[in-house]
């Protein structure tokens, strides 16, 4: 089974003009309902992180100034990221909304979960609000594993921006395997293949840098090569995914080439990693993704490839 979380209250998450916008899920969530998909999956209920949880990961200074903004009617927590009077409330339920999805796969309710969540997470760092990102939601869905007993775990992230947030959160930590394919060289500045963790989470982080121009098949090739080499290195009970579809060709923010169908295909490569070491547990949160109508295809493609497991087979024609 496949859980789906969705929220109407997402969209208070008011960004105007923003790229990282309402209009994003509304476009999601609106295509879905002409599918199948939707009523394939459960669509759980759920409560925002707490505090305490929160500050497994973030700094409490942090939050206090997310609160602050919030309370003078909104701001800019940094250039690029906008902070509006419900952002944080929202921003908690986003998070709270990945580690319910952790703790029912890892109770073994559902074999697989999508979490269609905004404000996106993976810029986030313990400290700061980035890269329009107000809490790391999948490094809060990681940590709340690792607490749980959780000894291994994968976080696959395939945003056309590296995820520097989720990497510093884990960089010394031997527990996680951080695995980022993105554009390169691109915003944020961070993903080299040099960055590999330190002190005991030496070896942990493999960065995939891909220069602008790269084929498909390139593309493919590599990701599926330095996935499973990564992978059987790890050896992970659990897989997180942050599913950033703006490297598709027509995204206005990244775009890396990227079609449709290969969204299908990065989600069944990662399920036949969840299959060969963490019995299928897989874990999926969205990121990036700019172009709504795109967006809402591209998230239809990798929702249905959870579906099937990671079988190519289509039903349906999105």
């Amino acid at each position: 089974m496949t859980l789906l979380y969705t929220d109407a209250r997402f969209l208070l998450h008011e960004t105007g003009d923003h790229p990282e916008c309402a209009e994003r899920l509304h476009h999601i969530t609106s295509h879905l309902e002409t599918t199948p998909l939707m009523d394939r999956c459960e669509q759980p209920q759920w409560e925002m992180i707490s505090d305490q949880v929160l500050l497994r990961v973030h700094q409490r200074e942090l939050a206090f100034r997310l609160q602050g903004l919030a309370e003078q009617g909104g701001g800019q927590a940094d250039p690029d990221t906008v902070v509006s009077p419900r952002s944080p409330e929202i921003a908690k339920l986003a998070a709270g909304a990945v580690c319910n999805a952790t703790q029912q796969v890892l109770d073994g309710n559902a074999r697989s979960a999508l979490c269609l969540v905004r404000p996106p997470g993976h810029h986030a760092l313990p400290d700061r609000a980035m890269g329009f990102c107000l809490l790391n939601n999948i490094a809060l869905a990681a940590q709340s594993a690792l607490d749980r007993g959780v000894n291994r775990l994968l976080v696959v992230d395939w945003d056309v921006h590296h995820g520097n947030g989720t990497q510093a959160c884990f960089y010394e930590d031997p527990r996680v395997g951080f695995f980022s394919a993105h554009r390169w060289p691109f915003y944020p500045g961070t993903g080299s293949v040099e960055e590999t963790g330190s002190s005991d989470g030496l070896g942990t982080t493999c960065n995939l840098p891909m220069e602008f121009g790269t084929s498909r098949a390139n593309y493919r090739q590599s990701f599926q090569r330095n996935l499973e080499d990564f992978a059987a290195r790890i050896n992970p009970e659990l897989v997180l995914i942050s599913a950033g579809f703006d490297s598709h060709r027509l995204d206005p923010v990244g775009s890396l080439g990227l079609e449709i169908e290969d969204f299908s295909w990065l989600t069944s490569t990662v399920t036949q990693i969840a299959d060969t070491y963490a019995q299928g547990r897989i874990v999926s949160a969205l990121e990036g993704g700019y172009n709504p109508p795109i967006l809402a295809a591209c998230v239809a493609a990798h929702l249905e490839s959870l579906l099937i497991n990671g079988s190519e087979a289509k039903d349906w024609d999105i």
